[in-house]
């Protein structure tokens, strides 16, 4: 059986062909280290020519199009095409990665370029909006973003004379951008009379804004600010690619082949013309060649670099310049497919659809020779004695040459469609031609290449072939997938595979076949492996396909799926691949990137020492991600780790999505909007204990805090428990299951980290209870790995995505520092570094990897031991290399680096938690043993067996078994904490005795759920197969546990509360003793589940069973016989009641049905709804129903209420739902919708909620999350307002009057946006930042974007709108001032006039222009920089900001493009613009408000959300943003005290806001507490001071 892992041995880049010049420019330069850098391919290449050798960047993953050099001169920006594309910034010397941007380009980077200090990097995209970002690119951090132009963008400059301004130029445009604050503002070029509009393709900058650019024509264009100065006519024949700017001044290269030196005021020093040159193949080009085209040049000093379009690089001496050098060249634009080695020489021979054949020297890294076709070349083959080289063409001839000196021998068509393999057979005698006709033609070498033989088996082209070694066999594959073979030279078919069993072939180029079944992951289709060829010495096999992945495998590798190694580079489809004669280099061709790559084959002897030669090898993750382990597939996984593996968290409705459903629902159900809804009631709950703890599928989750409570989590809360007191503190901030759980180093404040569709971060303190800070917008569907750093500064967090995306933060700021896709396996554990906050370590499925920050990326590397194990836990030791991780098979691994040292074994089974102390280190495992170690696992200094027997009398409960699997273990306090799978939170004495403090029900639902009749007990029964008795009163612990053979779904005290009844999942059920729970009685009549069980009120004498085959069974306690049966159901019993004489019987189904039935017979009745009420039921726990009727929410398809109980005092009813929402509604709900309280802390479906006998507590249990809940009632008049979220307004009672005449009028303005209407105003006087305004499209055709009002203000419209009538003669227009406005802006605005420096002048606005007017002098000054109406104005109180305005205005669509709504930040007394924020707020921004530092700053926006957003208006930054209301916002305002707190109030509405690192999180103001007070329209909001 052929070996199923990968290979030892490996490749290495050694050199690369080429340098790309087709539809890229300016890119090609020297460094500081006077190396030429360029790309090819995907690969970043550093070429030294003075040594001739290469050095390559490898972190790219598709083609590379862009590239930009550091002022410094060593550090390079490269950017690439994809779907998601990012920028590299890397050293040229080292060839590592200094920083990744990404997540902001879509399609591709079309340019990059640094600014003077080289710290800004500008980017412009491939999408349609050519989007331009200013990235800080250190911190891999956009700065700010802008649409560039509708049209392609071929060059972008930072003006190197001025800070803060950029160029960019590309089709019929050419821009001058300036940056401030977060608005990159445009300004188009005026071409005027000077010169043309047309196409500039490369500019550069100069002194005294001038700028040089250059045209499609040939010509340049010097720009004097944004207008055009002069030209300079016919510098180049035609079209100027690229210009560069260097001390002595400008060089420029064109299409006509020609580079041209200016001097620093662009007067002609000299031409450089390359077609003169012999070494630029000028008499090969052929007539159909444009001939040599100048893409990019380079001035340094005395040398000259230029690139051409046919992917050559010549280097001219300035003082020599009549012989420029070739330095470097490749195949020209076109497929590149032939590719053949010479058999005893070390040659490659390549063809292209450029129609040259080439032939390179491997040894010396050189073309050698060249010689151009008729046609385009397609394959090509070298005979057996290495004296002819046979070409296959493209129009179906082939063409047979000599290598000595190219010439023709032969050249042969007998077919029309192209050749695609041709191959010599090893004796020399014959030659095979494969081609698209489906045909293998055979010649003979000897008689001038006559044809012999036609192979005719196939009926699709031939893809493959290979001759055996005695030349009598070929074998063929096609396109359809089969492999023929054929008997030679004849060409007759071989259909008896028996005499082919002994065929030994003579080389192995083919797809197909059981030697090469391997090389197919197991579900591909056929055709994306374009060439494989096996070294046979070595028994390695090459792979090359269309991913641009090339591929080593062992040979023969049989299975499918075998493992590899992989190595990128090539960045499209790899059409060929080939081993050289001497098996020493791999040489592999592109298609679409037509380079030649050369690979150094290192064996497996030699590839020890290899690891320390080449730096850049480990750069390229060459261990591939989908072979993640090199080793076959791993021996089976422990049944633990592979049910958590399996765990997806997916839910079918997010919480996320609940505003959208509701929205949705509400159309169909405005009728009953218009009735009276039942009030909410007026007691409330507050959740008081939770049994629980979640340790089935989650680690390390368990901790002391600073004051020695202990810190864990259980369903969607984050419990605090005193263990002095035995109380629990919750912070319930999280609305889903809560995964995993980190401490600051400081021990007072907690991450977690929640499932949801975006799942979110938060880090809250211990102490109140309040999020710091929400972290969100990055993961999706969950988060299950956390950590701190250990300056406490930084968090990383591990998403549920497909590739369990790492994500670092700078978690009180919000701000995400770096991301990077983990891994396609689950991630289990993430470590930052103690002493190096940069670096950090993921461990999971078959995965250890090493990551580094850079920029916003990580570079991650692969944990280098023979075969990946998967890793439970890890943490870093005593110094900043060391590494120890815990396997799932009970070993320690300790690392130094990412070099495996040595392993230790600690546990049996897998080792799931670790904890380093300041001398060694404590572990957990699923052997239920804890054990300390010395710091060096050396030695196991003490172990502790969690067992029974040390249970300690103070224990809160009962351990379930001994040995239990350990997942989770904290020290402190002279304590070891232990955390279960089986839910017990233990704590273990250093000298062994062991308390349990908390315990929960295990892995597996609950839903059995019963309150004692007379004491504070209650029963659970849960599918982990246990029933459960739990103390209510302040003792809150387990009294009795009982192991049941199957799980349970439901269980009931008899009335006198000595017997349990308990129904199990197979149909069966029991009735045990109450106090010793010992069985009394069973029964086992039903097939399907028991749903639901009740005893009769009063004596208990009848006992209903209710079971999933929609059977209602009736038994006689006493003589334990089954008296009766209830008929008639259509679907599996959900709930029972009986009424209090213990006649009748309540059903429900999963129908939604509502039965009656007669007991003890079971007789069904039909009751009259009216005559339903009057029955005194003894129980309700029924959810069907008139006086229920209004439980049901709006969205009730989603969210099925599954529980209800109704109190004591019958006042209040509980539910629960689906949706993990707790609501009380006053009872009985008639009506539909009632309004409710509503509570969250179950996170998925609550299955059961019970009163208490004397209503002072409600116990709740959930299902999927395994806990039981106790909450408190608090009555009417205790009411604290701490946990009323109750969604009052889920449809909103249209009975709250009508609204003021003006407050109705101005909720319906719709702004148009005037700067979209027609330009009316004067373009250029009145405002110079809108003097081009460049139309938009839809200017272009007249149409205006957002409906038009019926009366608009805007001037009607003419019938053909003229653009900026550029070009066009017309007389200059003089420039107007403005004077004096009168108005003032007062019918749709408020709180829009201020008075500033003590009350000298007073500050307003009307239409676009803020007016500061002086009350003495009553002058007026303004500020004009708007380009359309303000709709608010504020001051900022500050005494640091004096005089600091910021105004809001209309805008278009939040695209940040220049017509978009933005709000100016400026001084009144100088006008001076501080600071413009583009925002996202589409149609404008209604209210701006300072924070109580000034720093912040607070928008509210017209768009449909009306989204609150926060501001740094100095930086430009946003901080966070969140849909605010439905319906219009009128003010939003910062409490004067504050910088994170602030109130909005609008239409019915007013929020209380609360600012957490980047989270906006609001609470709805609460009116209920006062006696008939609705929720009204407000207008404006002031703050008081508290007593």
């Amino acid at each position: 059986m052929a070996d199923r892992t990968a290979p030892n041995c490996h490749l290495r880049l050694e050199w690369v062909y080429g340098y790309r010049g087709h539809q890229c420019r300016n890119n090609l330069y020297y460094t500081a280290a006077k190396e030429i850098v360029y790309f090819v391919a995907g690969v970043g290449v550093v070429y030294n020519t003075r040594e001739h050798k290469q050095k390559f960047y490898l972190g790219h993953n598709d083609d590379i199009i862009s590239l930009a050099l550091h002022p410094e001169r060593v550090l390079v920006a490269t950017g690439q095409v994809g779907k998601e594309p990012y920028i590299c910034v890397w050293d040229s010397y080292t060839v590592q990665t200094v920083s990744i941007l990404k997540d902001v380009h879509t399609h591709g980077i079309a340019c990059l370029a640094f600014d003077l200090e080289g710290q800004c990097l500008v980017s412009v995209g491939l999408d349609s909006k050519n989007t331009i970002c200013v990235w800080d690119w250190r911190r891999g951090k956009v700065l700010a973003a802008a649409p560039g132009h509708t049209d392609r963008i071929f060059d972008i400059s930072w003006d190197l004379y001025q800070p803060n301004k950029l160029v960019s130029c590309g089709v019929k445009h050419i821009k001058f951008w300036s940056l401030c604050g977060n608005a990159l503002t445009p300004k188009r070029g005026v071409f005027g009379k000077t010169g043309d509009l047309q196409t500039i393709l490369c500019l550069a900058c100069a002194k005294d804004e001038v700028t040089y650019s250059g045209a499609l024509n040939g010509d340049i264009y010097v720009w004097k600010g944004i207008n055009l100065m002069r030209t300079i006519q016919g510098a180049h024949g035609s079209g100027i690619f690229s210009m560069n700017a260097c001390e002595e001044g400008f060089a420029t290269g064109g299409r006509d082949g020609s580079v041209r030196l200016w001097d620093l005021n662009f007067k002609p020093i000299t031409v450089i013309d390359l077609r003169e040159t012999d070494q630029g193949y000028k008499v090969a080009r052929g007539e159909n060649s444009r001939g040599l085209s100048v893409r990019s040049v380079c001035w340094r000093g005395d040398h000259i670099l230029v690139g051409t379009q046919d992917s050559e690089i010549f280097e001219v001496v300035v003082h020599d310049r009549n012989k420029p050098f070739l330095i470097m060249q490749g195949h020209c634009e076109g497929e590149l497919w032939a590719l053949a080695v010479h058999p005893t020489k070390p040659l490659a021979m390549t063809g292209s659809d450029d129609r040259s054949v080439r032939i390179w020297s491997l040894i010396d890294h050189a073309l050698i020779a060249r010689c151009n076709m008729e046609e385009p070349i397609r394959c090509a083959a070298v005979s057996t004695d290495g004296i002819h080289l046979a070409l296959g063409m493209k129009d179906g001839s082939f063409t047979v040459l000599r290598v000595r000196d190219m010439t023709e021998v032969v050249h042969v068509k007998d077919r029309k469609e192209a050749i695609h393999e041709l191959k010599y057979s090893p004796d020399g005698a014959h030659l095979a031609v494969g081609s698209n006709e489906n045909t293998v033609d055979i010649y003979g070498v000897v008689q001038r290449y006559k044809k012999v033989g036609e192979c005719i088996g196939s009926n699709s082209f031939i893809t493959h072939m290979d001759w055996s070694t005695d030349s009598k066999y070929l074998q063929t594959n096609d396109g359809s997938g089969r492999r023929l073979f054929y008997r030679m030279p004849s060409g007759k078919e071989v259909t008896n595979r028996e005499e082919l069993k002994l065929v030994q072939w003579a080389s192995w180029t083919c797809v197909l076949g059981p030697e090469v079944n391997g090389i197919w992951p197991k579900y591909s289709d056929i055709n994306d492996i374009n060439s494989v060829d096996a070294n046979f010495n070595n028994q390695v096999l090459v792979t090359a396909d269309d991913y641009g992945l090339v591929k080593l495998m062992r040979y023969p590798c049989i299975r499918k799926g075998a493992k590899f190694k992989k190595y990128l580079g090539h960045s499209a489809h790899i059409t060929n691949v080939r081993w050289s004669h001497d098996y020493q280099w791999v040489i592999t061709i592109g298609g679409a990137d037509h380079s030649v790559f050369q690979w150094k084959f290192i064996p497996e002897r030699k590839s020890k020492e290899a690891l320390h030669i080449a730096p850049q090898e480990t750069l390229a993750d060459s261990n591939s991600e989908e072979s993640d382990s090199d080793q076959s597939d791993v021996p089976e996984m422990d049944s633990e780790i592979e049910q958590e593996t399996q765990l997806t968290y997916r839910r079918q409705v997010y919480k996320e999505d609940l505003p959208q459903l509701k929205e949705q629902c509400k159309e169909k159900h405005r009728a009953t909007a218009m009735k009276k809804r039942e009030r909410a009631p007026g007691n409330g709950i507050k959740l008081h204990f939770i049994h629980g703890y979640r340790g089935y599928d989650c680690r390390s989750n368990l901790f002391y805090t600073q004051t020695g409570e202990i810190v864990y989590h259980v369903a969607a809360v984050g419990v605090v428990y005193n263990r002095q007191q035995n109380t629990q503190r919750f912070y319930m901030g999280h609305d889903d299951d809560i995964l995993c759980l980190a401490i600051h180093p400081l021990k007072d404040y907690v991450a977690t980290g929640q499932v949801g569709r975006d799942s979110s971060v938060h880090i809250w303190d211990t102490e109140t209870l309040k999020p710091m800070s929400v972290l969100k917008g990055f993961h999706q569907l969950g988060v299950c790995a956390l950590d701190f750093s250990a300056d406490g500064k930084r968090l990383a967090s591990v998403g549920l995505d497909d590739n369990h995306t790492i994500v670092l933060w700078d978690w009180r700021k919000g701000e995400k520092l770096s991301a990077m896709r983990g891994s396609k396996d689950k991630i289990f554990v993430v470590k930052i570094n103690p002493y190096l906050p940069d670096k950090l370590i993921t461990a999971g499925v078959k995965h250890m990897k090493f990551w580094h920050k850079a920029g916003g990326g990580l570079i991650g590397r692969k944990g280098n031991m023979g075969k990946t194990e998967t890793m439970m836990c890890a943490v870093y030791g005593w110094s900043e290399e060391m590494v120890f991780s815990g396997t799932c098979t009970g070993d320690i691994c300790i690392w130094r680096d990412m070099f495996l040292m040595k392993t230790v074994k600690a546990h049996d089974g897998p080792v799931f938690s670790m904890h380093a102390l300041e001398k060694g280190f404590v572990t957990g495992g699923k052997d239920g043993i804890v054990a300390l170690w010395d710091d060096t696992f050396e030695r196991c200094l003490k172990t502790y067996a969690i067992k029974r027997a040390v249970l300690a009398p103070g224990s809160k409960g009962l351990l379930l078994e001994d040995n239990p699997s350990i997942r989770a273990i904290s020290l402190g306090h002279g304590h070891i904490l232990v955390g279960t799978k089986n839910g017990e939170i233990l704590e273990v004495d250093k000298s062994g005795p062991i308390t349990l403090l908390v315990q929960g029900h295990m892995e597996g639902e609950v839903w059995g759920l019963a309150t004692h009749p007379h004491l504070p007990l209650c029963a659970t029964v849960s599918d982990d197969k246990t029933l459960r008795i739990w103390d209510l009163s302040p003792s809150h612990c387990m009294l009795a546990v009982r192991k049941l053979r199957k799980g349970g779904r439901c269980c009931c005290f008899s009335p006198d509360g000595k017997a349990l009844a308990v129904g199990l999942n197979d149909g069966s059920f029991l009735i045990v003793n109450a106090d010793t729970l010992e069985d009394l009685v069973s029964f086992h009549h039903r097939k399907d589940i028991i749903s639901d069980i009740r005893f009769s009120p009063g004596a208990g004498k009848y006992l209903a069973v209710a079971s999933g085959d929609s059977f209602v069974d009736i038994y006689n306690v006493m003589s334990s016989k089954r008296v009766g049966v209830c008929k008639g159901c259509l679907s599996y019993i959900t709930h029972l009641d009986w009424d209090k004489r213990g006649k009748l019987l309540q059903v429900n189904t999963a129908a939604k049905e509502q039965f009656f039935f007669e007991a003890p017979r079971g007789k069904r009745q039909t009751i009259p709804a009216s005559e339903v009420e009057k029955i005194d039921w003894s129980t309700w726990t029924c959810v069907l129903g008139p006086s229920v009727e209004g439980v049901w929410p709006v969205i009730s398809e989603v969210a099925e209420v599954t529980a209800a109980c109704l109190s004591n005092d019958r006042r209040v009813l509980a539910t629960g739902d689906d949706l993990g929402y707790i609501k009380l509604f006053r009872y009985p709900v008639k009506g539909k919708y009632a309004k409710f309280k509503r509570y969250v802390a179950h996170s998925t479906h609550v299955t059961n909620v019970r009163w208490t006998h004397d209503d002072s507590l409600l116990v709740t249990v959930g299902g999927g999350d395994t806990c039981l809940m106790i909450w408190a009632h608090e009555p009417e008049g205790l009411r604290e307002f701490k946990l009323c979220d109750s969604e009052e307004s889920d449809i909103e009672s249209e009975d709250d009057g009508g609204y003021d005449s003006d407050v109705t009028r101005e909720n319906e303005i719709n702004y148009t946006i005037k700067a979209l209407s027609t330009n009316m105003r004067p373009m250029t006087g009145v405002k110079p930042h809108l003097q081009m305004k460049e139309p938009s499209i839809d200017e272009r055709q007249g149409v205006v974007r957002g409906s038009r009002p019926p009366v608009s203000r805007a001037l009607p419209q003419p019938e053909k709108l003229q653009t900026n009538n550029v070009g066009k003669k017309k007389r200059p227009i003089e420039d107007l001032v403005l004077e004096l406005v009168f108005g003032y802006r007062g019918n749709d605005c408020r709180n829009n006039v201020h008075y500033l420096n003590e009350g000298a002048d007073i500050i307003y606005h009307t239409a676009s222009v803020g007016i500061v007017l002086n009350l003495t002098t009553s002058c007026q000054s303004f500020y004009v920089e708007h380009s359309d109406d303000i709709l608010c104005l504020t001051i900022n109180q500050h005494p640091k900001f004096p005089n600091v305005v910021a105004t809001g205005q209309v805008g278009d669509t939040g695209d940040m493009s220049a017509t978009s709504p933005s709000i100016h930040v400026w001084d009144a007394m100088t006008k001076q613009t501080l600071s413009v924020l583009r925002c996202f707020h589409s149609g404008g921004v209604c209210s701006v408000s300072f924070s109580a530092t000034g720093r912040l700053l607070l928008s509210v926006g017209l768009d449909p959300e009306h989204t609150v957003t926060i501001w740094k208006w100095q930086e430009g930054a946003k901080v966070a943003s969140r849909v605010g209301h439905t319906q219009r916002i009128f003010v939003a305002e910062f409490r004067p005290d504050s910088d994170t707190h602030f109130v909005s109030v609008g239409i019915k509405h007013v929020r209380f806001w609360t600012l957490a690192g980047r989270a906006l999180l609001s609470k709805k103001g609460v009116l209920s507490s006062i006696e008939d007070a609705r929720m009204q329209t407000m207008l404006s909001v002031a703050f008081g001071a508290v007593p």
